[in-house]
């Protein structure tokens, strides 16, 4: 099985591009296919460990972590259903299918190009977000662990740099999840996050015993950028009708001069787009 499952790895890296999961091509390569370590970025694992994986020696990876391996090699539903079946003996099960996003919605994210935004669900899933938003948070914004935003708050290293009132963030985070959970108990992504949350971070155990529940949909907080420093933005979670339970979130400048910060990291950012292009 686990010379199967290296193979299996291999095979998959070595079909897909960097251009293929948003990731710049560089310098010519050796071989084709990702780079290990490519791999492990976009799935937010060790480089060390998913070596010691595709040799086989990194024992028996849980089901987050072949899922998020899953995501980040772009396997059809099929091919993770394999990943899974080789790398533990069992069949994971069903993956969520997030709701649908409308066509309005989408065009609403691309027609607000000066302000971040993205859509996210009751289970805190990314499910769209436009090129501010990927300006402003990073190049794998809604991808791997980032895909989720709770996960990426609490598990990312990023955020804990850049999110400088981290702690109200996070403490909020919880209380929305708890809110969301009293709404749909039997919604098994939403258990799959907490649970996971709740095993991986100490913070998010502490608070969540606590049994907080604070719903916040809009407020302030500081960003710091590597380009701009610190902006300070106000932000909304605009709520749909359509019973999905999706939200618009909107980051808006604080003040003029965090307006003139906010379009540096823009203009910072298309000017990377188009040197990498």
């Amino acid at each position: 099985m686990t010379t199967q499952l290296g193979d299996f790895l291999r095979a998959q890296r070595a079909r897909l591009t960097p251009h293929d999961v948003g990731l710049p091509g560089g310098p010519r390569r050796r071989t084709p296919g990702l780079r290990r370590q490519e791999v492990a970025e976009l799935a937010a694992v060790s480089v060390d460990w998913y070596i010691r994986m595709e040799q086989g020696r990194a024992g028996t990876p849980g089901t987050a972590v072949l899922d998020a391996l899953a995501a980040a090699l772009r396997l059809s539903e099929a091919q993770r259903q394999h990943l899974h079946l080789i790398a533990r003996g069992e069949a994971p099960a069903a993956r969520h299918e997030p709701a649908p996003v409308a066509a309005s919605l989408l065009a609403v994210l691309d027609g607000m190009p000066l302000l971040p935004a993205y859509l996210v669900d009751f289970r805190f899933d990314v499910l769209a977000w436009n090129a501010a938003a990927t300006a402003l948070f990073g190049a794998d914004f809604g991808t791997g662990l980032a895909a989720n935003t709770a996960r990426l708050l609490f598990l990312g290293e990023g955020p804990r740099r850049t999110q400088l009132d981290w702690e109200c963030v996070a403490r909020e985070t919880v209380g929305n999840l708890r809110a969301n959970r009293a709404r749909h108990p039997d919604d098994g992504r939403l258990c799959e996050v907490i649970d996971g949350l709740h095993r991986e971070s100490r913070e998010f155990a502490a608070w969540w015993d606590d049994h907080t529940v604070h719903e916040r949909t809009h407020g302030t907080k500081r960003i710091w950028h590597p380009a701009a420093g610190v902006i300070t933005v106000c932000y909304d979670a605009l709520a749909t009708l359509d019973g999905s339970g999706q939200l618009l979130f909107t980051l808006t400048p604080a003040t003029p001069s965090d307006a003139d910060a906010l379009r540096t990291v823009l203009t910072h950012h298309t000017g990377a787009v188009r040197s990498v292009s």
